[in-house]
């Protein structure tokens, strides 16, 4: 995983465990990687996946089961889609509108970008 100066990584942990969830790779109830076993494969300290971990566990969005490891919960997509849809409406969309405003990019060019893209299945080639 490629991680990026301007979020910290646990919270970019999260982001990938929610997009996984969002996109169904990871089903109500599923199994999901050990601290130890995700901490290895993106390549970072194991205390940074157990923060991540802890952070989902208080939003339901992930359980755990003593002995046996992490859980996708029941009713996590729709826990999910609410967080990352209010951290995207307070975090990302503001700077959006500001770009757009900056730019001088109004609603028909957007409209029509958005389409070019949905058209293409660009969306889900991004992932």
């Amino acid at each position: 995983m490629e991680f990026h100066k301007k979020e910290a990584i646990y919270l970019q942990i999260v982001e990938m465990v929610c997009e996984k969830i969002l996109t169904r790779s990871w089903g109500e109830g599923d199994k999901i990687p050990s601290v130890r076993e995700m901490a290895v494969s993106i390549e970072v300290n194991p205390n940074t996946v157990l923060r991540a971990y802890g952070f989902l566990q208080e939003k339901g969005i992930v359980r755990i089961r003593r002995g046996v490891g992490y859980f996708v919960s029941e009713g996590a997509f729709g826990a999910t889609l609410a967080f990352m849809k209010t951290k995207f409406l307070k975090n990302d969309l503001p700077l959006f509108f500001r770009s757009t405003k900056l730019l001088g990019i109004d609603f028909d060019d957007l409209k029509a970008r958005f389409e070019l893209i949905e058209e293409s299945d660009e969306i889900n080639e991004n992932k």
